[in-house]
This record gives structure tokens, C-alpha cells and sequence, in this order.
């Protein structure tokens, strides 16, 4: 498949994209990932090992479109841990004490 990512035309099959990534580890997720295999990788890893590119070059949303116009499973970024919530505190608790 003929895709452009960062202003370079590539043209990617999906069998080559699952051949670069087999030996390499994914990093944490911390954004959109793509599942390859067993894996879950952060789009943005996929797409510097597979354009050769540095990541400030594309977006992940091109990357995301390419990864799933090739039929791989885009994920989106994993939610935010919930805030801890504030303490409780009585109604007089925070009066002016004269």
C-alpha cells in the first residue's frame, strides 16, 4: 500500500511492517498504540522503525491511518489514573478563628 507520512511517499505491506517489529520491544504506551502480533507498540515506535524517520517528522495520526488502512488494530491512548479525591473537611473547619 502506497501511503505518504511526513511528506515522503512509502509503500508498505503488512507482512514487512510485522518483520520489523518481531525483534524489537515495544516501549510503554503512553498514547495510540497499534497491536502487531501478541504486541501492543506506541504508533509513534512503529513508525521511526518503519519510515526510518525521527518522530518529530510525523504525527501519530498519520501513523494511525497507514497502520490501520494496512489492517492492524489502532488503539486509543489508555485512560488517565482517576485524581485522588480531596480530603474531607468539616463546614467550620476552615472559619477564621479570632
Amino acid at each position: 500500500m502506497r501511503c505518504v507520512i511526513a511528506r515522503f511517499p512509502f509503500d508498505l505491506i503488512k507482512s514487512e511492517v510485522e518483520q520489523s517489529m518481531s525483534g524489537i520491544s515495544p516501549e510503554p504506551v503512553t498514547g495510540v498504540s497499534v497491536s502487531i502480533g501478541r504486541r501492543v507498540y506506541p504508533v509513534m515506535q512503529v513508525g521511526e522503525v518503519i519510515t526510518k524517520q525521527d518522530r518529530r517528522d510525523f504525527t501519530s495520526g498519520e501513523m494511525r491511518r497507514a497502520l490501520t488502512r494496512l489492517g492492524f488494530t489502532c488503539h486509543d491512548a489508555p485512560p488517565a489514573a482517576p485524581a485522588a479525591p480531596a480530603p474531607a473537611t468539616r463546614a467550620d473547619e476552615d472559619a477564621w478563628r479570632w
